[in-house]
């Protein structure tokens, strides 16, 4: 997250930084999940175990934590099309399931949207385990009426990304995540997967993509896939791509995201290059131990 905040300074008590506020100063914060070889979350790394270069310029760490109780904005965005009628059931279970383990009241607020021809806000950001049940059983396929009256057409994924992340997630300080549950199949979007990456980099916020596809709802047109875009956005945010299978429930996949937000670390740094010139730089974080994977965006919005 690059910080103005009025520039975001940090008060160091041993490995763990309390936030405090300054100005002048941008700050680029990174969030990462750091994994074994056998995909184990590494939860004692300290400052000095990262690297980290910027446009490939080695760049000093000043800030950081283990991340497991700073607040969370977090935008659950369920695929709302015709092609997951017969999988939205679970997804609306699981989500539930999910809310109510990861959502602090008074701490961290949650927002859901659903997309289909539409993109549509279900509820506002909340703290309100109950509030989000209420809506939650609102997350419907289109009426048979709708879809004869609809304009257009399709499936708005990269817009649902794009409203999300420039309307919510933009305007939210702190930790931020989008959780997209889609086969990945856009058909209709005015926005592109380019300019999804990009707004969601520009708010600072991870998508973590659930690809849960029903095999037989495209008929002859059974290879759509939605794979790659879907990957793609996770990996250059930082986020985690999963997909539902019989191996790996959706209910699993929820289980493993929760993990990954209660065990992430928080790195902050000063870039050694002052911005003239607002554009997007290149990010590589790494650790000393090479057999380690680090989980994070490779790029952040540089801004004056």
């Amino acid at each position: 997250m690059a910080a103005s905040l009025a520039g975001m300074r940090f008060l160091l008590r041993g490995e763990q930084d309390t936030p405090t506020f300054s100005t002048g100063v941008n700050v680029v914060n990174v969030l990462a999940t750091v994994t074994d070889k056998k995909g184990a979350i590494v939860r004692d790394l300290a400052k000095d175990d990262f690297l980290l270069n910027e446009d490939h310029r080695p760049q000093t760490l000043r800030y950081f934590s283990r991340e497991s109780d700073l607040p969370l904005t977090l935008g659950l965005m369920v695929d709302t099309s015709m092609s997951q009628a017969r999988v939205l059931n679970a997804e609306r279970g699981a989500s539930f399931r999910f809310l109510d383990v990861v959502l602090r009241p008074n701490k961290d607020r949650v927002f859901l949207m659903q997309f289909d021809f539409r993109v549509l806000f279900r509820l506002g950001l909340t703290s309100s385990f109950k509030e989000l049940d209420e809506a939650l059983s609102f997350i419907e396929t289109p009426t048979k009426s709708q879809l004869e009256n609809q304009y257009g057409g399709g499936t708005l994924l990269y817009d649902a990304v794009v409203v999300a992340a420039q309307d919510v997630m933009s305007k939210q300080q702190g930790r931020k995540a989008m959780i997209l549950m889609t086969d990945g199949v856009d058909t209709g979007s005015a926005s592109t997967v380019d300019e999804a990456v990009d707004a969601a980099q520009r708010a600072d916020t991870l998508i973590y993509s659930i690809l849960f596809a029903d095999p037989g709802a495209y008929g002859f047109l059974s290879g759509a896939d939605g794979r790659r875009p879907l990957a793609r956005m996770a990996h250059e945010t930082g986020g985690g791509f999963f997909e539902v299978s019989k191996k790996q429930s959706i209910d699993r996949i929820f289980a493993i995201i929760q993990d990954e937000l209660r065990s992430q670390y928080s790195l902050g740094y000063v870039s050694d290059r002052p911005v003239t010139v607002p554009a997007f730089r290149q990010i590589q974080l790494t650790t000393k131990r090479p057999e380690l994977l680090v989980q994070a965006r490779d790029r952040y919005w540089a801004r004056r």
